[in-house]
């Protein structure tokens, strides 16, 4: 969803998080990776602009950070 959110390719955000294109695959498919490699693919989610949102009884979500001065909807 944050990939989608971001408008961003397989490849784009490979390239982002410095790693493999089937990388970003296997994750998004659910297979397990190595911590540090999720932890370099969410860093570079979030300097992109997405907000990862806790699990609060309605379960984890992420939502793209609101630029500063933008309006509430």
């Amino acid at each position: 969803m944050a990939r989608a959110g971001l408008n961003l390719g397989v490849r784009e955000l490979a390239e982002l998080a410095q790693v493999s294109t089937n990388t970003i695959t296997r994750l998004e498919r659910g297979e397990s990776l190595y911590p540090r490699t999720v932890e370099a693919i969410r860093a570079a989610l979030e300097a992109a602009g997405v907000e990862f949102i806790a699990e609060n009884g309605g379960g984890a979500g992420v939502r793209l950070r609101r630029e500063k001065g933008a309006p509430v909807a």
